[in-house]
């Protein structure tokens, strides 16, 4: 009887060093899903602060190509008829809102 004592218990031992074993690995597990989420949503944020500066590089190009071209007072009236057409569109937008 001894025997099967002894190997019950130690077989109840082993159980629960799995059983605490498992337990870790779940956490572990949870914490390194954490920290991936956390380190995609920092991809994303790069991503877009990527993208901004992109779009700000081209913007910055964009006016030095015209500045050196010396249209700047062609453009300025390019610019004001573009904001004419944009207030004539909200104006009537507006409207037929109404």
């Amino acid at each position: 009887m001894f025997d099967f004592e002894t190997s019950v218990t130690g077989i109840e031992f082993k159980v629960r060093q799995l059983a605490d074993e498992v337990a870790r690995l779940r956490k572990l597990v949870s914490q390194k899903e954490n920290r991936c989420d956390e380190l995609e949503e920092a991809l994303k944020n790069s991503e877009i602060t990527i993208n901004n500066l992109k779009e700000e590089n081209k913007l910055l190009k964009l006016g030095n190509k015209l500045s050196e071209k010396g249209e700047s007072a062609e453009i300025k009236l390019k610019i004001n008829q573009m904001i004419r057409a944009i207030d004539k569109s909200l104006e009537i937008v507006k409207n037929s809102a109404l």
